[in-house]
């Protein structure tokens, strides 16, 4: 998980996702700036903005930081505020993450995961030869245990997730290709980078 610029939002997101969002909360009589009532389900017009938010932000997963092709339909919008906790969230473009399916599955209602946007530099590190993702020792106690929480709540630390990231980096010293390892993995590549290995 690397720092994520927040990109602009579609010029048709307006009138395809905000306005009929909006529209439907007020003819339900939902508030907007609240939680959504128990057992309501909201139209899904942010999926109107699906293949937009994997265009602006290149394809790549706020959460692993890795680049995902949009054919795969690993392709999920992240509320990072919950729907559920703010209903007028659900259709705010600067809510939305880009995530693969699993870290959004994981990460869930919950709001005890760092937001990739506007995240401080160099928050988490890597170990490049095992693939695993720590907290940046150099935190403060606060930042360090939210740091821990995201890694525990995203599973990044999974051996899977650990393998992933091992073989990116391999894959890097084999072909010494700098320039395709920061657009399949661009934290590998941040991390190989600041350390020195590229």
């Amino acid at each position: 998980m690397m720092t994520v610029t927040l990109q602009a939002e579609p010029a048709d997101f307006d009138a395809k996702v905000r306005q009929p969002g909006l529209d439907w909360l007020a003819t339900q009589g939902i508030a907007t700036n609240g939680p959504l009532p128990k057992k309501v389900k909201i139209p899904a017009y942010w999926s109107h903005s699906n293949k937009s938010l994997w265009e602006a932000y290149d394809g790549v997963c706020a959460y692993l930081a890795i680049y995902f092709e949009w054919v795969t339909g690993a392709s999920s919008t992240d509320h990072f505020v919950a729907k559920s906790r703010d209903a007028g969230q659900a259709y705010e473009w600067s809510n939305y993450r880009l995530s693969c399916l699993g870290p959004n599955r994981n990460k869930n209602k919950y709001d005890d995961v760092l937001d990739p946007i506007g995240l401080a530099a160099d928050t988490f590190v890597l170990n490049l030869v095992s693939g695993e993702i720590s907290a940046n020792r150099n935190l403060d106690k606060p930042a360090a245990a939210l740091a821990r929480k995201t890694i525990k709540r995203l599973k990044l630390d999974s051996p899977e997730h650990n393998r992933m990231r091992q073989r990116h980096y391999n894959q890097y010293l084999r072909h010494k290709d700098a320039q395709t390892l920061k657009e399949l993995s661009p934290f590998v590549w941040y991390e190989a980078q600041r350390q020195g290995l590229l």
